[in-house]
């Protein structure tokens, strides 16, 4: 039987200070899943920071230009910046120097190996709480869930999803039957779809529905 061979993950280390980058290059070579690289061939990019701020955000976006890593931030003191644009540049990891240790380090590697994410409770914590104001303050005055449709929108694409004709729809959600209809054209037309199917199975795979 062939044996199976699994990629290992390419990490490169973008860090001044040469002893830090020694001691993390040290810890690379425990893991024989993981193997050092160059940015332009990794698959993580471990980046350390004294305070996450915007001059952080300016790094990381100069960064990105020339790699497709996600990102493993390596924080000394405080984070004071957006937590969503850091999401967005690609950082998928964070861990506080004051509780690092190697086998942190691996592990959190190994999950961006896997796609996943990697922070601590107090960055999850500010995460969740941003999330809710933009929902309170912002989208639910506009009657948007999180996803950037309408409650309505979403009402409407569950029960043709389910099988019920647009008269059952309108009776069910207090509409009338043009709202129903003008309610899946505005999707469609917004999402570039061609029809309701589409629409229904485009809501299905984006798990707005």
């Amino acid at each position: 039987m062939p044996e199976t061979t699994t990629e290992k993950i390419r990490v490169a280390i973008h860090i001044s200070d040469s002893l830090t980058r020694i001691g993390l290059t040290s810890f690379l070579a425990g893991d024989a899943r993981i193997t050092e690289a160059g940015k332009d061939d990794a698959n993580v990019l471990v980046v350390a920071v004294k305070n996450v701020d915007s001059s952080t955000m300016t790094t990381l976006r100069d960064l990105r230009a020339n790699t497709t890593a996600l990102f493993l931030l390596l924080v000394e003191h405080r984070w004071n910046a957006d937590i969503p644009t850091a999401l967005e540049l690609g950082v998928r990891a964070v861990l506080w120097r004051r509780d690092f240790n190697a086998k942190m380090f691996l592990q959190a590697i190994r999950t961006l190996g896997e796609r996943g994410g990697f922070f601590p409770h107090s960055l999850q914590g500010a995460l969740i709480d941003q999330v809710q104001r933009v929902y309170r303050e912002v989208l639910a005055p506009q009657d948007l869930a999180m996803s950037g449709i309408t409650n309505r929108e979403i009402d409407v694409l569950r029960m043709v999803s389910e099988g019920f004709d647009l008269k059952h729809i309108a009776q069910e959600l207090h509409f009338s039957e043009r709202t129903v209809k003008n309610v899946l054209y505005n999707f469609t037309n917004r999402f570039n779809l061609h029809n309701r199917a589409h629409a229904v199975s485009y809501a299905i795979r984006s798990g707005l529905i």
